[in-house]
């Protein structure tokens, strides 16, 4: 079996003085910023991939708790892509509610956008995906940031695979009204990605509530339009 330590040394082989002082402020962890107090080794996706891949098969559900309880960035994103492929393989005999459930229980210590948006599509968008949603509703009214970002990136998965709208909707109705930034670029990208898939759809919802919609979202939601559509769009704000 594969255990924290061992792929976490094996992480810290990958580190860089510069991606380490890169990091940190790339991520926002300033006092008050979203990543306040996160901590970065310094190393690339990629390697992180790499080490996620290799230890995956021999890896305990307690080894990802306890990456996931890291105070280090790469190793809760290491955990994130173990999780990732615990679910995925766990998918072809149909026993991955443990693998998602354990997700949902873990939800505060995905605790960055790099990690929801790696993993949020993957575990519970496919889960859910011949399921009753009410746990995005109920994700996406909750005091935490992270938890509603999972709420909203869990509906890539229906929009890629299904063209389902349904739930992108009702849920960029509820983050009209979000402080966050965060939230604002999740909602316009998910927008985005629903619009090329049914554009007649998204411009309906656009046209009425394009007024409401922050400056953010709007531009994140409008990005791939031809630029008159786009300008009209903007003029709205």
């Amino acid at each position: 079996m594969s255990d924290a330590k061992t792929i976490c040394k094996e992480l810290r082989s990958f580190a860089t003085k510069e991606k380490a002082a890169f990091l940190p402020r790339f991520f926002k962890t300033g006092k008050g910023e979203y990543g306040e107090g996160d901590c970065f080794h310094g190393i690339v996706v990629p390697d992180q991939r790499k080490v996620a891949n290799k230890h995956a098969p021999s890896t305990s559900k307690e080894t990802i708790v306890e990456l996931l309880h890291s105070p280090f960035h790469e190793e809760r994103l290491t955990g994130v892509f173990i999780l990732c492929n615990k679910f995925n393989e766990a998918r072809k005999s149909g026993k991955e509610k443990e693998w998602y459930t354990l997700y949902l229980k873990m939800a505060e210590r995905i605790n960055n956008w790099d990690l929801v948006d790696a993993s949020a599509h993957i575990i519970v968008g496919q889960y859910l995906e011949d399921k009753d949603r009410a746990i995005l509703y109920k994700l996406a009214k909750e005091n935490s940031l992270w938890k509603n970002r999972i709420a909203v990136v869990a509906t890539w998965h229906f929009i890629r695979k299904n063209s389902d709208l349904k739930d992108i909707l009702q849920l960029s109705e509820i983050m009209l009204t979000h402080k966050h930034d965060l939230m604002h670029k999740a909602t316009g990208w998910m927008l985005r990605e629903g619009w090329k898939k049914d554009t007649k759809q998204i411009e309906k919802f656009l046209d009425k509530f394009a007024t409401q919609m922050p400056r953010t979202m709007l531009r994140y939601a409008i990005e791939k339009m031809e630029e008159t559509k786009r300008k009209g769009y903007l003029n709205l704000r």
